[in-house]
């Protein structure tokens, strides 16, 4: 149980309080008359000997409110008390309406605002709020010419030395019994508290299931020791952290509907690899929202193929991020030319820069993309894309930027932004604040909201060239063009096509359960192919080509034929090709395609290897080493 101390500056108060002590069962542990200047060091003493409540007045109440953590009742004058008060003030002054100053603490008094109708006075108040100003207090009044001041000890003595008539400010028993009646309930609420908490410790420390209690904004204040083990954090860790930094999945509309609008909520969440059920219910406090409990249960992890189809084939998440799974070991990177990119995509996880990403269709933008964020210190967070292409302007608008747009979801994360240059201009100056400000304007561009996400973006040609044709502003351009990534495409990464097409070849054989081989010839076709959408039509063709297949064995007839059917634009651009290859049997060699590229890079930037090297999405290292190997000079 609890102790109370009753501190004040008077005797006489002491005595007041042992009376009224005779009558109630209420029990005061300490009583002391104590000096303003000391109230403080005295008030941690009492603390210290196991006080929890204090009972004290005017500024030393204030005092011992400001410099400790404990709970103050504060002893108020009456409306009882300053009645005969003013009734003996009026006494003295013998005016009809008498002008009457009030010189004290303001914590002091109770409310006064009638005084001046019920007792026919004009009253003025002169708060103060150190001791110190107590006399400049008494000066203001006298010089607003009073008749008479009401106050303690210092305002007394001064209205005395400056000729003006005065009443100390002595109480009855009345606010000192108020007082104690309010230390008593507070002591019965406190104690009632106490009670129940130490009820629900012990339940949560037994619980076999994680617990975490949030406050109304969504921050943690208590987890349970099952908690900890999920989460694999103390709670010392954890107070104070919003739990969507925690968990990426419960979003801000799930939040929304447990803490405004008192609905409770259930979802999957996978908290340190373990998978878990989470049930997000309110606090109700007089029909109001005070918190929420969380309570997680282990769950078995799902298979693969068994969880990928119960959520949809990756439908989006509550928040509308999709779980960020990719890692740059996930990456099909044989190739010298990607193993580049993946290199220079971890060093650009270091940093928190916007980071774009250029190349085809069905290249492997967005998985570098997640995996950059999965490489970063955000990646706790989640990761959005969105895409820009086909979307007016107010489309865009709502669906980033918007009141519920990808922005203020992938809040702590990571946000994707798809061809970018189809960005509106007024979308384009909204990313740029974004990006350089941490801010999201929404339809209002003078309201804003603090936000904290990193920003990629894809294009589909290199940002230069994209400023030159006017397709993306100045301000944006060079906000972005710092961490450029130039992902090459497969006709540029033999290695992994070769890799890529035997697997997707042998996955479809295994998913229908056929037998079929490809010839040598067959095969050549498939690796002279432009594959102009790379991973996507790769992927499409064989899933076709398998499940049309006549005989075992595909030769090249059939596989010139149906990418003839299915692509007849691409596939003349592969005849030609070969045509030129062949050079009647007796010509030069053609020089490889990516010699081509750079020797008309370097035509276009005049020799700049730094431009060049720029505008191919390379560095200047990789370039000079591609330049040494073509014979570039």
């Amino acid at each position: 149980m609890g102790k109370t101390a009753l501190l004040v500056s008077r005797e006489e108060m002491l005595h007041q309080a042992h009376n009224i002590l005779q009558e109630k069962s209420f029990q005061i542990h300490e009583m002391r008359v104590i000096s303003t200047e000391h109230a403080v060091t005295e008030a941690r003493r009492s603390i210290a000997d196991g006080a929890s409540i204090i009972i004290a007045r005017g500024l030393q109440a204030s005092l011992i409110k400001q410099y400790t953590d404990i709970p103050v009742v504060e002893i108020v004058m009456t409306a009882q008390e300053m009645a005969l008060l003013v009734t003996r003030a009026k006494q003295i002054v013998s005016a009809d309406r008498p002008v009457i100053a009030v010189v004290g603490f303001e914590n002091m008094f109770c409310d006064m605002s009638y005084f001046d109708e019920l007792y026919g006075i004009e009253l003025r108040t002169y708060y103060a709020r150190r001791g110190a100003e107590l006399p400049e207090a008494v000066r203001r009044a006298v010089e607003d010419g009073v008749d008479l001041v009401i106050g303690g000890d210092t305002a007394v003595t001064a209205a005395g030395k400056a000729g003006v008539a005065s009443l100390f400010l002595s109480t009855t028993e009345d606010s000192m019994r108020q007082a104690i009646s309010m230390a008593a309930s507070l002591e019965y609420a406190m104690n009632v508290e106490k009670k129940t908490a130490a009820q629900m410790e012990t339940l949560l420390d037994y619980s076999f299931s994680g617990v975490i209690r949030l406050d109304g904004a969504g921050l943690v204040t208590a987890v349970n020791p099952m908690m900890e083990d999920i989460i694999g954090k103390s709670q010392k860790e954890l107070k104070g952290l919003p739990v969507r930094m925690l968990a990426p999945l419960m979003g801000e509309d799930i939040l929304n509907r447990v803490l405004k609008d008192g609905k409770d909520y259930s979802l999957f969440l996978e908290w340190n690899h373990t998978p878990v059920f989470a049930v997000i219910a309110p606090v109700l406090y007089e029909n109001r929202v005070d918190g929420a409990i969380i309570t997680c249960h282990r769950t078995r992890r799902m298979a693969a193929d068994t969880k990928a189809k119960e959520e949809g084939g990756g439908r989006r998440s509550p928040s509308g991020a999709l779980p960020p799974l990719v890692r740059f070991e996930d990456i099909l990177q044989h190739s010298e030319a990607m193993q580049e990119c993946v290199r220079m995509a971890s060093l650009y996880a270091l940093s928190q820069r916007p980071v774009v990403l250029l190349g085809e269709p069905g290249t492997e933008k967005r998985m570098l993309a997640e995996s950059i964020h999965n490489s970063s210190s955000r990646r706790n967070g989640p990761f959005l894309d969105v895409p820009c292409e086909g979307l007016s302007g107010e489309e865009q608008r709502n669906m980033i930027f918007g009141e519920r747009g990808a922005v203020l979801q992938a809040q702590g994360g990571t946000l994707l932004i798809r061809d970018v240059e189809e960005l509106t201009a007024a979308n384009q100056y909204r990313l740029y604040q974004l990006i350089r400000f941490k801010v999201c304007h929404g339809t209002d561009i003078a309201r804003f909201r603090k936000v904290d996400l990193r920003v990629m973006a894809t294009v589909q040609k290199p940002l230069s060239c994209l400023m030159a044709e006017g397709r993306i502003s100045q301000d944006l351009y060079y906000l972005l063009s710092g961490l450029e990534l130039s992902v090459p495409p497969f006709r540029e990464r033999r290695e992994d096509l070769e890799w890529k097409i035997s697997d997707a070849v042998r996955d479809c054989c295994e998913r229908y359960g056929r037998y079929h081989v490809l010839t040598a010839g067959a095969k050549a076709v498939l690796m002279d192919y432009p594959w102009r959408g790379n991973l996507f039509q790769i992927e499409s063709f064989c899933e076709r080509l398998i499940l049309t297949a006549g005989k075992r064995s595909i030769d090249e007839i059939a596989v010139r034929g149906l990418l003839e059917e299915l692509y007849p634009e691409q596939s003349k651009e592969a005849a030609d090709r070969e045509a030129e290859a062949g050079n009647g049997g007796g010509g030069v060699p053609p020089e490889p395609r990516e010699a081509v590229r750079i020797r008309q890079a370097l035509a276009e930037w005049s020799g700049s290897r730094e431009r060049t090297a720029e505008a191919l999405g390379i560095s200047k290292a990789t370039l000079w080493r591609k330049m040494k190997k073509y014979g570039i000079r």
